[in-house]
């Protein structure tokens, strides 16, 4: 079962203070349904020539992928990296009821 109109969207951040009212945000505004926040995550990456190891949050949002665009621009506009992550992943299965949620959680 294929639900090409839903998304999961993880993005990083500094901690899981700043995810918590990030994500509030996101689903007061219905941007996401749902955000499932990973505390603690340890990160190693290439960041201007030189190889970080960062701790770091994770959130996980499940939304629309209608939302995609909004979402990256928020995170553009409030993220306190300068090149925040943002992927979407597409939901290739979904209890359907679940999914009926989402959609319901995020409609304009």
């Amino acid at each position: 079962m294929s639900d090409i109109d839903l998304v999961d969207v993880t993005i990083s951040g500094p901690d899981e203070e700043w995810l918590v009212e990030f994500t509030r945000r996101l689903v007061d505004d219905r941007l996401a349904a749902c955000g499932n926040i990973h505390p603690e995550v340890r990160s190693i990456y290439r960041w201007e020539g030189e190889v970080e190891d960062a701790s770091e949050a994770v959130v996980v949002l499940h939304t629309q992928a209608s939302h995609i665009a909004a979402i990256i621009e928020r995170a553009n506009a409030e993220h306190p990296d300068e090149v925040p992550q943002v992927v979407a992943v597409p939901v290739v299965g979904v209890n359907p009821a679940y999914g009926e949620w989402i959609r319901t959680e995020t409609a304009s």
